[in-house]
């Protein structure tokens, strides 16, 4: 039985200026359906650009990547942003979210973007709100909201369209610890209560411990937890 997530010596290099840089040399791995798995490396390990071939943001010079049976590299790019519009839900360091809505409005536009509007689940946004400490900031404004407040309220748009797969690049890099840990007690039970698949990039071991595996790259490679200089030092 395949996996729901395949990655399969996937290559992709960046041309800066009149250098190459090779982002990803050669990753492979597998995920099931419901897991929760933390990705870590030091900066320039490749982490980001697996995020965004994972999300099809972007396409991989060589290799393939399956989700849930389809084959991103025979998809067109109108076939791969309605795969995302569907299936994953994306949480960023950096909020994203639109200045002039309200908290709510920020949630619900994934609602639009996903075709889903006034389909979803009312007592689902309640209960995820609820579960946020949103309830009485749905009113506000992006610039009326903490930090922390800022990355629940992109947390619960990731969420409220239930995907399959959820992205995490660095979702508690800007927060405090409170904060840091409001947000990945709610990937986690999303995780767990709905059965959805969490991959986080994090260069936080507290974080990453959330997950119920972790894997290691750097230099563009996926490699064992002895090889990571950064996780080891914080190991010893």
């Amino acid at each position: 039985m395949s996996s729901f997530i395949e990655a399969e010596n996937l290559r992709k290099t960046y041309r800066v200026g009149k250098i190459e840089v090779q982002a990803l040399r050669g990753v492979s791995f597998a995920v099931e359906r419901g897991e929760f798995v933390s990705i870590v490396g030091p900066s320039g390990s490749g982490k980001s650009t697996l995020f965004y071939l994972l999300g099809g943001l972007t396409r991989a010079d060589s290799g393939r990547i399956v989700i849930d049976g389809d084959d991103f590299s025979r998809l067109s790019d109108a076939e791969r942003t309605s795969m995302r519009k569907r299936k994953i839900g994306f949480v960023f360091q950096k909020f994203n979210l639109l200045p002039t809505l309200d908290a709510r409005s920020n949630i619900l536009i994934a609602e639009d973007i996903a075709g889903r509007k006034g389909k979803n689940d009312a007592a689902y946004l309640e209960r995820i709100t609820d579960l946020l400490g949103l309830t009485k900031r749905l009113q506000h404004r992006p610039s009326e909201l903490s930090g922390g407040e800022q990355q629940r309220v992109a947390l619960a748009r990731a969420l409220v369209n239930k995907p399959a797969i959820v992205l995490a690049d660095e979702p508690t890099g800007n927060l405090d610890s409170q904060n840091s840990k409001i947000v990945l007690s709610m990937l986690r039970q999303s995780n767990q209560d709905l059965g959805q698949t969490v991959m986080m990039i994090t260069h936080n071991p507290e974080a990453a411990s959330y997950g119920d595996r972790i894997i290691h790259m750097r230099d563009g490679q996926i490699v064992a937890p002895e090889e990571d200089p950064q996780w080891s030092a914080v190991q010893h």
